[in-house]
């Protein structure tokens, strides 16, 4: 299955002969020729999820956290980065809080192994090198280092 060379996604289409093939998760244009070998993300360790893609209910983008999750379980991936957004209000939007609200239900229950906010996720401390440490590919996620309130990485167990 081809992956998407802007998110990591990986998602199903008609032809590699096609010219233009449109990523269904980021909507990134890319060759159809360049899609003949798939491009995995750090080995297919890690996947970008939008949450809101498509300007979903509350109820709609949790059911598509848990679609994900499962699907990425079965599939190994170790990390998820979850796009969720941090609201128009500058305090928080509901997608936002619902998702870390059902994140944090997930991790109790054993489901998800560790979070961590995006405005959390820097590199510098001990607690962050150590992270690096355990997950290398993660140096070059585009959000180290930038304290980004709209994602939450979700660490998931061992298969």
């Amino acid at each position: 299955m081809p992956v998407c060379e802007r998110c990591g996604n990986p998602f199903e289409f008609f032809s590699y002969l096609d010219r233009d093939v449109t990523c269904p998760y980021c909507g990134f244009v890319q060759s159809g020729e360049s899609l003949a070998m798939p491009q995995p993300d750090a080995e297919g360790r890690h996947r970008r999820i939008n949450l809101e893609r498509g300007k979903p209910l509350v109820e709609e983008a949790l059911a598509r956290l848990e679609r994900e999750l499962r699907i990425a379980l079965q599939h190994g991936v170790r990390v998820l980065t979850l796009i969720h957004g941090y609201g128009s209000s500058g305090r928080g939007g509901a997608i936002r809080e619902a998702a870390r609200e059902r994140l944090m239900l997930l991790r109790h229950q054993g489901q998800v192994e560790r979070l961590v906010f995006g405005e959390d996720f820097e590199g510098r401390s001990g607690r962050g090198r150590q992270l690096l440490r355990e997950y290398p590919f993660l140096a070059a996620h585009g959000d180290l280092n930038r304290r980004n309130p709209g994602i939450t990485l979700a660490f998931l167990p061992k298969p």
